[in-house]
């Protein structure tokens, strides 16, 4: 069971990882009060050869799936929530990576779900002009996903050979 002074000592144990995710949260949702001061009200920036900066009210998912469908997007992102911090102690048995891999996906989630609940959509801007237009907290989810799938393939591959 959890208790105060475990939650004290594990937050203590892993202050590089909350900081982390703290810091990620943080510069998310900067970006996104940026973007809605900045950019709606000026338009696109240039930021090199490949790089833009453009604002968009993203109601969809990814790759603008699922338009209009907000209500359900902030209820399936409470369910990852959910599942991360339910399943913490489990999915951080397979190593750091997977802990960080976890705490990207949370610190993502919660930065679009803030989104979805305050504004009724996802504020996006980051714009490679190849891709569908991004923020921060995609990046974080994208890249936790990545690393927390490399860490738990091997393990349910292994689990398979034993049975």
């Amino acid at each position: 069971m959890l208790n105060a002074h475990t939650a004290w000592e594990w937050l203590k144990t892993h202050r590089a990882l909350v900081g982390a995710g703290l810091a990620l949260l943080l510069l998310d949702r900067a970006s996104k009060v940026w973007a809605l001061h900045v950019l709606a009200v000026n338009g696109p920036v240039k930021l090199g050869t490949y790089v833009w900066l453009s604002y968009v009210e993203n109601t969809g998912a990814a790759f603008g799936m699922f338009q209009q469908a907000n209500a359900l997007l902030a209820g399936v992102m409470v369910a990852i929530i959910g599942y991360l911090i339910y399943s913490w102690k489990d999915l951080t048995q397979s190593g750091p990576w997977a802990q960080w891999g976890g705490m990207l996906i949370l610190a993502g989630a919660l930065g679009n779900l803030y989104d979805r609940l305050t504004l009724g959509f996802v504020v996006d801007m980051i714009d490679l002009r190849v891709w569908p237009v991004f923020n921060v907290a995609d990046s974080c989810i994208t890249v936790g996903a990545v690393l927390l799938g490399v860490c738990l393939l091997p393990r349910r591959a292994a689990a398979k050979e034993t049975k």
